[in-house]
């Protein structure tokens, strides 16, 4: 019997602990898929920073660094520059990326650093109960926003992808989301190029996810990817942000 569907070798046999219906398991699957097409997982290392992800060198089959919370740029800049050779990423959510490690992930842009960001933005703080987190939306509800996010307390959320765009070191970036079967083969094919910007050299590369957290929305999943369609894309739009034309 031919075989149409397996298990990718990019990640372990070690089941993962997120909660129903969230998709960094989604996320982890393509990464680790696309690490095996292009033939790069055994000279891979990966950088886990603080969040609901923070022990996914558990699950991805490669070599993996643990980082102190927001500062996995930093740490996969040493990395790169001591191992440039290897293709080294990050994985970071939003709280992690966008608020304690905001500084890190715009100097690291600033300076074109050769590495692969996964950005999994779901518009709160996921592991610690649900707070909110610099992209929330005006009007979510969160434990630390109960009456929903008010500009003229909170400020307004961040737009990470435009942001870090501007940047001259920045050459590709890009926003997806994972929501259906077309969009998850499109964020496959982002992480793909992302990828390919590094092998060539060509600067620093970051691939954002729309993401659920059912849970800390207090919604199903599939309530979640209808919420995520209706309010998160109107005020994160998916496409390319930069390096759009990059023939890699």
């Amino acid at each position: 019997m031919a075989i149409v569907f397996e298990k990718t070798k990019g990640l372990t046999d070690k089941p993962f602990h997120y909660c129903p219906g969230c998709t960094h398991g989604i996320i982890h699957r393509i990464i680790a898929e696309v690490l095996c097409e292009q033939d790069i997982l055994e000279n891979t290392i990966g950088v886990s920073s603080v969040g609901c992800t923070y022990n996914n060198y558990e699950y991805f089959a490669c070599d993996m660094v643990q980082a102190a919370h927001g500062r996995a740029p930093a740490v996969a800049t040493g990395v790169k520059r001591v191992h440039p050779g290897n293709t080294v990423f990050t994985y970071q959510g939003d709280g992690d990326l966008a608020s304690i490690g905001m500084a890190e992930i715009v100097h690291a842009a600033a300076r074109g650093e050769n590495i692969t960001v996964f950005f999994v933005n779901n518009a709160v703080y996921g592991m610690t109960s649900g707070q909110m987190a610099p992209t929330s939306l005006l009007g979510q509800v969160t434990t630390t926003s109960p009456f929903g996010r008010d500009s003229a307390v909170q400020g307004y959320p961040i737009n990470v992808s435009e942001m870090l765009a501007t940047l001259t070191g920045a050459k590709y970036i890009e926003r997806v989301m994972i929501s259906d079967f077309k969009n998850i083969q499109a964020a496959k094919r982002a992480v793909a190029k992302a990828f390919r910007v590094q092998k060539q050299g060509l600067g620093f590369s970051m691939v954002e996810f729309l993401s659920t957290c059912p849970t800390n929305w207090g919604k199903s999943p599939v309530e979640s990817i209808d919420w995520l369609k209706q309010n998160m894309v109107p005020q994160y739009p998916i496409g390319v942000f930069k390096g759009k034309d990059l023939e890699v």
